[in-house]
């Protein structure tokens, strides 16, 4: 029996103990008024329509809905059609999925809906097809149907040549490939420049690397103009795959409140960016560094309160086993010169000396010591720190390597965010209230102070990872999902 069949026949079952379904003036919802059946044609048409919002019409029984209204008034049309009509209004307003259960790594305070709520409402609506349109989230939602509707039409039309793997694949080199990636960018709506006179086909010229960084730095990639695996992997992504991106992505956008609030910070560790959002309008944007595909960057929502100066780092107990460890068997004191200090537990401040400790005894999952990095110019928070509640134990906070940011593919960290500026994100939070100076601020740093600031009002903090985003003429900007978690939550999306 699948979803629909079974969400059927337990309305069947409950609805004769708890009563008759929501009504108008005591009229069946779907059958019998002219309203009724306006309000069942007006499902039915959305329901044949779910497509173009990523969802299956098969998910909601179609075929069985058409066949109830041709069949007319009868309880079991009634019940049949509330049971499309709730699961079809649940999956679009709130997600298809719980995003939870996709995988352990995101934790977000997904919206729900009350079925009764939903039926109610359905009575109630004056123009019940707007209303049932309406449930669809706003903002660049309608953007990324649009953009959908655009790339199925081009599956119908599209030429796919796949670039052969190989070696590196650097300007000025000639390999047998370069016609072929010629071909493969011509077919991704690149343009491709003319070969200069005489020239090899098989030379890859600068030209013609141009285009590939180009392309590279829309996809996050590091843009070097080098064909590599990653890049290669990239242009052999098929229209399917894409796709099944931007279906991921409204299926995202569902999950996430239809007003995102006032006052908050949207991290994308999909595109690594990051922008603040101050009475409704963009007081800031960066980079960021993300987490590695290893250590990815959860998907989460929890709340900023203020910042801190010249944090200390506590090595989580992951790190120092994996990482530090090793370093430690080799050399006892390899980690002093960075500022670090070894403390006997996770419970007081008792200082070990590292040359005392026997550490091929040591096991990496069972790592007892606490290691901790003085605040300073090579600490891995860098000198300010963002911290909020979540079960990951990340954080936002500044770096020591902000070489690293030149990077087109900024995957680098455990898991915490790193911002490009964060000094400049302060003076933005408290958008000059409460006395805040940002050079007072950049004083205490020099000093080598500790302080904690605390933000006039609290900043809600929605960490995403959108690979797709679209423009309003519906023009998607792809990012390679390096987390994988697209195809984890189509699959999803897809089971009962």
């Amino acid at each position: 029996m699948n979803r629909f069949r079974f969400v059927a026949a337990l309305l069947a079952f409950l609805i004769p103990l708890t009563g008759s379904l929501p009504s108008l003036a005591n009229e069946t919802l779907w059958t019998g008024s002219s309203a009724s059946r306006a309000r069942a044609g007006a499902l039915l048409k959305a329901i044949r329509g779910a497509a173009d919002h990523g969802l299956d019409p098969k998910w909601y029984g179609l075929a069985e809905v058409e066949k109830a209204i041709e069949a007319g008034a009868d309880p079991a049309t009634e019940t049949l059609l509330t049971a499309a009509f709730v699961a079809y209004a649940s999956d679009l307003s709130t997600g298809r999925v719980r995003a939870n259960r996709v995988g352990k790594d995101i934790d977000i305070i997904q919206r729900k809906v009350e079925r009764a709520d939903l039926l109610k409402a359905a009575a109630d609506a004056g123009d019940f097809a707007a209303w049932l349109a309406d449930l669809a989230p706003k903002g660049d939602y309608p953007a990324l149907q649009k953009a959908l509707a655009t790339w199925r039409d081009k599956r119908a039309k599209a030429v796919f040549t796949q670039l052969p793997d190989g070696n590196l694949l650097k300007p000025g080199m000639t390999d047998p490939r370069v016609p072929i990636l010629r071909k493969r960018l011509a077919e991704l709506d690149l343009t491709v420049p003319e070969l200069a006179a005489g020239a090899a086909p098989e030379l890859y010229d600068e030209p013609l690397a141009a285009v590939v960084k180009s392309y590279q730095e829309t996809k996050g990639l590091t843009v070097d103009g080098i064909i590599g695996a990653k890049t290669t992997q990239s242009l052999n992504t098929t229209i399917d795959e894409r796709i099944e991106q931007i279906i991921a992505n409204l299926e995202r956008r569902r999950w996430l409140p239809a007003d995102l609030g006032n006052r908050y910070v949207f991290v994308n560790a999909g595109d690594y960016s990051m922008l603040f959002v101050d009475e409704g309008k963009v007081a800031f944007q960066s980079l960021v560094i993300v987490g590695t595909p290893k250590d990815p960057t959860p998907e989460i929502q929890s709340t900023m309160r203020g910042f801190q100066t010249n944090p200390y780092w506590t090595v989580p107990q992951s790190i120092s086993g994996e990482e530090y460890l090793p370093m430690l068997r080799r050399d006892p004191n390899a980690l002093q010169a960075a500022g670090f200090k070894i403390f006997e537990n996770w419970s007081d401040d008792t200082e070990v000396d590292p040359a005392s400790i026997d550490w091929s005894s040591i096991h990496p999952k069972a790592f007892p010591y606490r290691i901790r990095q003085n605040p300073g110019a090579g600490n891995a928070l860098g000198y300010i720190f963002f911290p909020f509640p979540n079960r990951y134990g990340i954080y936002m906070h500044d770096t020591a390597s902000r070489w690293l940011f030149t990077e087109g593919s900024r995957n680098f960290s455990h898991g915490c965010i790193r911002l490009q500026n964060p000094l400049d994100f302060t003076e933005k939070a408290f958008g000059g209230r409460n006395g805040f100076n940002k050079e007072r601020v950049r004083q205490v740093i020099d000093a080598g102070q500790q302080a904690h600031y605390t933000f006039p009002e609290p900043i809600t903090l929605y960490v995403t990872y959108r690979t797709v985003t679209a423009d309003a003429q519906g023009v998607p900007t792809f990012r390679d999902d390096v987390y994988g978690r697209d195809r984890r939550v189509v699959r999803a999306m897809a089971k009962p």
